[in-house]
């Protein structure tokens, strides 16, 4: 149904993997783009510590199956932590030299309760970056398409590419593009914060296309101008990212 909206090009699916490799083909057929999947670690010991399931033999086949599909580029959001995947930055960022694949590195956030586990475990995307260089040089590349706040890196001659999200060391706020329409009709104007616009009120009040699309241009009038995390302090307006899209 979102293909057959006039306007829309793109249409990418965030997913943990689990069940990718089965319902590959009909998202595809449905009008599927691109998957960004996420998988903090390569060890099946640590991605049920992770993950708190079984199953890294589904995501890595999920993976096949996106690439055979041609979902490409496919990227891959790794959360750093220290002392329990950092030793595998150079495995992972290696992913990247033979298939279309872009790893992306994230910044461990102060979402909700992991305030301490994220001031001991945090790893900056500096030093990610001179850790995965000691394997080999990296060089900036430009990154697939979507505009995201990654920054990429590359290998010679590898067809993907590393990316570091970096929003406490180095905050992306000044090139930001996104807002995110909530499952229960909020439009999020910052990940980090906790200003919405409520749109499902004026819609189910029979609002026109005219009226949202002004309801929406004034909500980027007033999107903030950056967020406010920093290091080891935790924001109480700071909800799960599977709560709202993240």
């Amino acid at each position: 149904m979102l293909n057959a909206i006039p306007g829309i090009t793109d249409i990418a699916l965030s997913t943990n993997g689990m069940m990718l490799a089965d319902q590959v083909d009909a998202l595809v057929e449905a009008g599927l783009r691109r998957v960004n999947i996420s998988l903090d670690t390569l060890r099946e010991d640590r991605f049920f510590a992770i993950a708190r399931r079984p199953g890294l033999d589904r995501v890595l086949a999920g993976i096949d199956a996106a690439l055979r599909a041609g979902l490409e580029p496919l990227k891959i959001n790794c959360v750093v932590m220290r002392g329990r995947n950092d030793d595998e930055l150079a495995e992972l960022a290696a992913l990247t030299r033979e298939r279309a694949i872009f790893v992306r590195f994230i910044e461990l956030m102060p979402v909700e309760d992991n305030l301490e586990l994220q001031r001991d475990a945090y790893v900056s995307a500096d030093e990610m970056l001179a850790r995965i260089g000691e394997i080999g040089e990296l060089a900036p590349v430009d990154g697939p398409q979507g505009n995201g706040p990654a920054r990429y890196f590359a290998f010679r001659g590898a067809r993907g590419a590393v990316g570091v999200i970096s929003p406490l060391s180095h905050d992306y706020c000044e090139r930001c593009n996104r807002v995110r329409l909530s499952a229960d009709g909020r439009l999020r104007l910052c990940l980090f914060g906790d200003q919405h616009i409520d749109l499902r009120t004026p819609v189910r009040a029979g609002a026109s296309r005219a009226d949202l699309m002004e309801i929406f241009h004034g909500s980027m009038l007033i999107k903030p101008e950056r967020h406010h995390l920093r290091l080891g302090e935790q924001s109480s307006r700071m909800r799960a990212f599977s709560e709202i899209g993240g």
